[in-house]
């Protein structure tokens, strides 16, 4: 297999926490955030602030619609910090041990153009990346094909030579199709692994 010349990550689930349910179970109660998940997509509104709408208008218009989760519904912007926390650590260092090796390391996540902007003046490290694929400034998602086609446009790599991981397998089974090495992210100690195995860091530097 082609040794990686670039590793790819996802943000959510793999370098910080993404767990919208859990932030409301403990906001409004359990019982209360199932039924307002089975009433409304909020999932489906957080994509349209994926791919580039403004977070607040798009949260806050989605509100009126539904008066009786209006306070709730705002939560998805004014608590929003609160839904992407914690950072996972181990993580971030293996982000960090990549760089000092000299892999070059791109970011390709979902995320909106005011939720990336929080997200940096809260997590330093998501400047630390030398290539950045935001797909609110992108205007596509993944795992549409094209945010793949976009990011293998601008570094100028081979996909073959692209080691990608998230969490979601709808996303890896895109990068796939396009001919991306991918790891499936279940937690930092098997990522660590696999860039043990690739040969991109050695059992000391992924710790």
């Amino acid at each position: 297999m082609t040794k990686p010349q670039a590793v790819i990550f996802d943000i959510g689930n793999v370098l910080i926490e993404w767990q919208p349910e859990r932030f409301y179970d403990r906001a409004i109660g359990r019982e209360r955030r199932e039924a307002m998940f089975a009433a409304i997509d909020l999932h489906a509104m957080n994509d349209k602030v994926d791919r580039g709408a403004h977070f607040r208008e798009t949260v806050y218009a989605e509100a009126e619609l539904w008066p009786d989760w209006t306070p709730e519904i705002r939560m998805w912007h004014d608590r929003w910090i609160e839904m992407a926390a914690p950072v996972i650590d181990h993580s971030v260092r293996l982000l960090r041990a990549l760089r000092r090796k000299g892999v070059p390391v791109f970011a390709l996540s979902n995320f909106g153009i005011q939720t990336f902007e929080i997200g940096e003046a809260n997590y330093p490290f998501l400047e630390e990346f030398d290539r950045r694929y935001i797909s609110g400034h992108m205007g596509v998602i993944k795992p549409e094909a094209e945010i793949y086609r976009m990011v293998e446009e601008d570094c100028g790599l081979r996909p073959e030579t692209l080691l990608f991981t998230d969490d979601r397998a709808d996303n890896i089974a895109a990068a796939e199709v396009r001919g991306w090495q991918t790891h499936l992210f279940d937690g930092p100690k098997g990522w660590a692994a696999r860039l043990v195995a690739d040969g991109l860091l050695d059992a000391e530097d992924a710790t």
